[in-house]
């Protein structure tokens, strides 16, 4: 294994996206190998890398890492993300939790028929905008920082960003009734490296496209239907 993560994946967002942003937030370069034939997911699966038969997957400090959630709790307390002490911790994870939920809203979006996907629209938007941007609305209003926790830049802040930006590809206003989250919004995409991240060229993938979910299907032989929430 080389010095920088490598990451195992499709080259496109899904589960992986987050990992890049947070190493991105890090100021961590990675590696990646992307996903694109049969033989290549077989040829992981047959070498015992996955542990539960599943990307995402990274190597890094000598591990073959699996499992999202695992993924980024571990990058996120390697590199100072994951607030200071137990009870900044559990409020990171609370926070990283509802943001989760929003965004599994999202990354079904490209599986879906053409019917499913104007009715996930609706969803996605209202689900945003009733249940999760007014709960980060108060917190920081109520905390009166610039991050959500503590008063220290950390993985719930680099997560509810990246949440943020992909429901405006949604609908581009969805903010107009946050100012809280306006602010927020720009306070967090100046930190340098988010900065450095956002600019065309870096490892941030694009929307996903027909041709990954073709690749995404292909590879990991999905011959059914994903269902809207």
């Amino acid at each position: 294994m080389s010095g920088k993560p490598k990451l195992y994946y499709f080259n496109g967002r899904g589960k992986m996206e987050s990992v890049r942003w947070l190493l991105a937030a890090a100021g961590v370069e990675f590696e990646e190998e992307f996903l694109e034939t049969r033989d290549q997911y077989e040829k992981l699966l047959q070498g015992g890398s996955l542990l539960f038969q599943q990307v995402p997957m990274v190597e890094i400090d000598g591990m073959r890492m699996v499992q999202t959630r695992a993924i980024l709790s571990y990058i996120a307390a390697k590199y100072n993300l994951y607030g200071k002490g137990l009870k900044e911790r559990a409020l990171i994870d609370m926070c990283v939790g509802g943001t989760d939920d929003l965004m599994g809203f999202i990354l079904i979006f490209p599986f879906l028929s053409a019917e499913d996907k104007e009715k996930q629209h609706a969803v996605i938007v209202q689900k945003a905008t009733s249940r999760y941007f007014p709960v980060y609305e108060k917190v920081l209003k109520d905390h009166g920082q610039d991050f959500l926790v503590g008063n220290n830049f950390s993985w719930a802040d680099v997560h509810l960003l990246e949440a943020i930006l992909m429901v405006e590809e949604k609908k581009s206003d969805v903010l107009s009734g946050f100012p809280q989250l306006q602010a927020f919004k720009a306070r967090i995409s100046s930190i340098p490296t988010i900065k450095k991240f956002l600019e065309p060229g870096s490892q941030r993938k694009p929307v996903p496209d027909d041709k990954y979910v073709e690749t995404v299907r292909r590879v990991l032989h999905m011959y059914y239907d994903v269902k809207a929430n």
